[in-house]
């Protein structure tokens, strides 16, 4: 993918266009963290939680949460003259997982957000990324009031190898998801440089 600027003179410049996915389980800011960093208006599908949800939805932890995201989050972000990142914000909850493998066609990478009152939920995010072979980072977001953990003892918990990249982030502060999706970048960047080891 390539997004076509015009620098001042008026000649085209194509800049490579990535994609990349925001993802994790129900209520771990996906869409927050989208909207946040968005350099345009980011396009949402959030509906009003109901009560037919009930019994349906896992809403431990986030008793609070009255929306959800149904289908995906979209956002752009302009990282430089020669990149420009697309990002798209899965949907949490069990029953839309079906749209993951549709929304993770052509992605290079991906971000699973995490929460460390409910990290268990983040498992099932994890796995998706590993059996697909699609690199991603772990973005841990500080809710107020959660567990503290340090990047290590999440590291464990979640049992990644040292290679994935864990950040400590607030998705509701720009520049922290810039710090996250930057991250990520040159996590891609260093897969690609490092040497292939043949046995």
């Amino acid at each position: 993918m390539e997004s076509e600027k015009f620098d001042p003179s008026g000649t085209p410049h194509l800049a490579a266009s990535v994609k990349i996915l925001v993802a994790g389980g129900f209520g771990v800011g996906k869409t927050t963290m989208v909207s946040a960093i968005s350099e345009v208006a980011p396009l949402r599908t959030e509906e009003l939680i109901t009560e037919v949800s009930t019994g349906v939805d896992d809403l431990s932890g986030v008793e609070s949460k009255t929306t959800t995201t149904v289908a995906l989050d979209f956002g752009r972000l302009t990282i430089d003259r020669d990149l420009v990142l697309y990002l798209f914000g899965t949907p949490g909850q069990d029953r839309f997982w079906f749209l993951w493998d549709e929304l993770a066609r052509g992605a290079l990478g991906a971000v699973v957000l995490a929460d460390t009152r409910r990290l268990g939920n983040s498992f099932a995010a994890v796995d998706f990324f590993e059996r697909r072979g699609l690199p991603f980072m772990v973005g841990v977001n500080c809710f107020d009031g959660a567990p503290v953990y340090t990047v290590d003892e999440v590291r464990d918990a979640l049992d990644l190898d040292r290679q994935t990249p864990v950040l400590l982030c607030d998705a509701r502060d720009r520049g922290s998801c810039k710090t996250v999706l930057m991250t990520l970048v040159e996590h891609l960047i260093e897969r690609v440089q490092r040497p292939i080891v043949t046995t």
